[in-house]
């Protein structure tokens, strides 16, 4: 098999370097005036597909970003570093506090069956709510195979062996195609978007839909009760001995008498 068409999900989260602070009435975090930019692990997804096309070994790459209208700048960011084409579908900000992966899982399956893609490419998860469920449940929905955590990926004929990073260290896995493919940390490292695509981006396609397009409806299955900064850790203390020391850890439960 060879000209496979890609479909990659990027995500427009609040900037790996930005401190997250929570919003006063406890109910998320503050985002408003807060620098935003691609996934990092989604940036990883583009980066291997824009890869496995310079190896001729895709035709064509279309990037795909559920939520506001700031998240166009994701999808130009994505094109920039060599997709071809974008689909933003439009959450209002009323109803994007309620998308949930499996919101997402149902709408990446629908672009995917509409777009004929045969892999889809998507970071393992992403850093603003650590869930790692969308790769999953869009493997479920599709019900094609997987190969999650990847390290490395070789295409074979009509597979592809995926390297897993796993607790025990690498397993390498055969899957056929069509395929789902969530990317660790160590796949590739992703490009920087140079001025020049930067530009040939803005004319690249990029079309908008609505969750209704697909048939999928937005609607919230949990409610957040509160979010809580995390406890400050308590300064450590000095001993000077390592009979004082093994006192210590006895005394607050970490050893046995």
């Amino acid at each position: 098999m060879s000209g496979l068409r890609i479909l990659v999900g990027c995500k427009r989260v609040i900037d790996y370097a930005v401190k997250v602070r929570v919003r006063p009435d406890k109910l998320g975090v503050v985002t408003e005036g807060v620098k935003h930019s691609m996934n990092p692990f989604d940036e990883i997804a583009v980066e291997e597909a824009v890869r496995l096309k310079e190896k001729k070994l895709a035709s064509e790459i279309i990037v795909a970003s559920c939520g506001p209208q700031q998240n166009q700048e994701t999808l130009r960011t994505a094109l920039a570093m060599g997709a071809d084409k974008a689909i933003h579908v439009l959450v209002e900000d009323k109803d994007y506090s309620n998308l949930q992966p499996i919101h997402v899982s149902k709408l990446l399956a629908k672009i995917a069956a509409e777009e004929k893609v045969d892999i889809v490419l998507l970071g393992k998860q992403a850093i603003d709510d650590d869930c790692n469920q969308t790769g999953q449940m869009l493997a479920a929905i599709l019900d094609w195979p997987q190969g999650t955590f990847a390290s490395k990926v070789v295409k074979k004929d009509g597979s592809l062996d995926v390297t897993r990073e796993v607790d025990g260290g690498l397993e390498t896995i055969n899957i056929k195609l069509p395929a789902v493919i969530t990317t660790d940390l160590r796949l590739n490292e992703p490009r920087y978007a140079t001025l020049p695509n930067i530009m040939k981006a803005k004319k690249k396609p990029l079309t908008t839909k609505k969750p209704s397009d697909y048939g999928v409806e937005i609607k919230s299955s949990h409610q957040v009760l509160s979010v809580e900064d995390p406890p400050t850790r308590e300064a450590g203390q000095k001993v000077e001995s390592v009979d004082l020391l093994v006192a210590k850890l006895k005394e607050a439960g970490f050893m046995k008498s």
